[in-house]
C-alpha cells in the first residue's frame, strides 16, 4: 500500500492505495462519487472522464498512485449542488442525453472545450465539436443533440444565441 494525498472536489484526502488501483475506482468507493462511470474500462469511450490538475483524464486507465498530490474534479463538483454550468444546462435544454450514463464523462470532456472557445470568443463549427468529442461514446443517441447543447453553451458564453 501507498499512502497518497487527493484534492478531490476542493476536499484534501489522504488514503492508502494499491499500486494497481485505477482512479476510477477509488473515486467510486474512497470518495462516493458515483458520477465516475466506468463504461468499457479500456479507455474507449470516454465514460469514466475527469479534469485530472485542470485536463480531462481517463480515470479507468489512470492509477490512483499517480495522482498523489493532484487536484481532481468530478461532474458532481460542475455547476455546484444544483449542476448548472453552462454545459449542464444545455444538455438538458437541447435533449443532450438520453439515458444518462455517458454524460459526465461528454460533460467533463467538453466543458474545457467550451471555455476555450469563449476564451477565443469563436464559435466552432459542427467538425470541430465532433472532433472534441471523438474520445466519448454514447449508444442512445445521434450525437446532434450533444453538438447542439455545446453549440448553445459556447453561445451563453459568448452573449449570444447558437
Amino acid at each position: 500500500m501507498t499512502e497518497i494525498t487527493l484534492t478531490v472536489n476542493g476536499i484534501d484526502k489522504t488514503v492508502d492505495a494499491e499500486p494497481r488501483r485505477l482512479l476510477a475506482d477509488m473515486l467510486r468507493q474512497e470518495f462516493g462519487l458515483s458520477g465516475v462511470h466506468i463504461g468499457c474500462a479500456h479507455g474507449a469511450c470516454g465514460c469514466c472522464t475527469v479534469h485530472l490538475d485542470g485536463t480531462p483524464r481517463l480515470s479507468c486507465l489512470t492509477f490512483a498512485v499517480q495522482c498523489d498530490g493532484a487536484t481532481i474534479t468530478t461532474v458532481e463538483a460542475m455547476g455546484g449542488a444544483l449542476a448548472e454550468h453552462p454545459l449542464q444546462l444545455a444538455f438538458r435544454s437541447e435533449h443532450g442525453l438520453q439515458c444518462g450514463y455517458c454524460t459526465p464523462g461528454f460533460i467533463m470532456t467538453l466543458a474545457p472545450f467550451v471555455d476555450d472557445m469563449v476564451a477565443q470568443r469563436r464559435m466552432p463549427d459542427d467538425g470541430e465539436i465532433r472532433e472534441a468529442m471523438s474520445g466519448n461514446i454514447c449508444r442512445c443517441t445521434g450525437y446532434h443533440g450533444i453538438v447542439a447543447a455545446v453549440r448553445k453553451a459556447i453561445g451563453a458564453g459568448l452573449g449570444k444565441d447558437a
